[in-house]
C-alpha cells in the first residue's frame, strides 16, 4: 500500500523511540527520523538509532549536532556530575534530566516538519514508567502543540494543523515492549543505559536500565541487553 501520510519521529536509540517509530509505521506514516548528538556522555545511542532506524525503514534519518554540553546541569551532559546508580528518589527530579531538552528538540522537529511539508511529529514521551521530567508531561506536549501552531508559517497560513503524537505516553514499560514486539521491533538493536562502559554493556543500575529491567520481566520476555550487573 502507497504511504500518503508523512511524520518526523525523534529517535534517541531506546526502546521507547523504536515503539513510537514502529507505531507510526503502523499506522501507515512515511517516517522521517530526527536523532540529537547534543553532546550526551556516549555515541552509543546514536549508533542504536542508526541501527532502528535501518531496520525500521525509515525514509530519512537526519543526525543533529546541538551543544546541550556548553550548559551543563545534567549528569548526562556534564563528565563531571555522576550518574544516579541507587534507584529512584520519588521527591526529585534526577540529575540525569537535560535542561528542557524535549523543549529544544522537538522545536528542531518542527523546523524540519515544515520545510517537509509534514504536520505530524511523534515523539516517544512516557508518563508512567519514567524519571519524572517535566517535559515527559502530557500537558507540556499539549502546550507545546498551541505553541507550533502558533509559531510556524505554514499553520498561520492554514495549510495544516501540526499535531504533536505521544502514543506510548500512558503506557507501562512493559506494555511498551508487548506492543512494539507485536510491531516487529528488534530491542537487541536498542540501547538504554545512562552511563554504558566503553565497550558498551549497560551499567543495569541507573534509573534508565532499571526501569528497562522492569519493563521486559513484566512483559515476560526476555531482555536482550548485556548489562554490567
Amino acid at each position: 500500500m502507497k504511504q500518503e501520510k508523512k511524520a518526523v519521529i525523534l529517535l534517541s536509540g531506546g526502546l521507547d523511540s523504536a515503539t513510537t517509530l514502529a507505531i507510526a509505521r503502523h499506522q501507515g506514516y512515511e517516517c522521517f527520523a530526527i536523532t540529537f548528538q547534543y553532546g550526551q556522555r556516549h555515541s552509543i545511542e546514536v549508533e542504536a538509532a542508526k541501527r532502528i532506524a535501518r531496520s525500521l525503514k525509515t525514509a530519512e534519518h537526519r543526525l543533529i549536532p546541538i551543544d546541550l554540553a556548553s550548559f551543563g546541569g545534567s549528569a548526562l551532559t556534564d563528565p563531571a556530575m555522576k550518574v544516579p546508580k541507587t534507584g529512584p528518589d520519588p521527591s526529585s527530579i534526577p540529575i540525569t534530566y537535560v535542561p528542557v531538552r524535549n523543549l529544544i528538540f522537538l522545536s528542531y522537529a518542527l523546523a524540519w516538519a515544515e520545510v517537509l511539508k509534514v504536520f505530524h511529529i511523534f515523539i516517544g514521551a512516557n508518563a508512567v514508567d519514567y524519571s519524572g521530567y517535566p517535559d515527559c508531561r502530557p500537558e507540556f506536549f499539549e502546550a507545546f502543540q498551541k505553541t507550533a501552531n502558533l509559531a510556524a508559517v505554514a499553520a498561520v497560513e492554514g495549510k495544516g494543523i501540526f499535531q504533536i503524537h505521544t502514543p506510548i505516553i500512558h503506557m507501562t514499560k512493559a506494555e511498551i515492549i508487548k506492543t512494539g514486539l507485536q510491531l516487529g521491533v528488534d530491542y537487541s538493536l536498542t540501547h538504554s543505559c545512562y552511563d554504558p562502559t566503553p565497550q558498551g554493556l549497560a551499567c543495569g543500575l541507573c534509573d534508565s536500565c532499571r526501569l528497562r529491567k522492569k519493563g521486559f520481566r513484566e512483559a515476560g520476555v526476555p531482555d536482550p541487553t548485556k548489562y554490567v550487573s
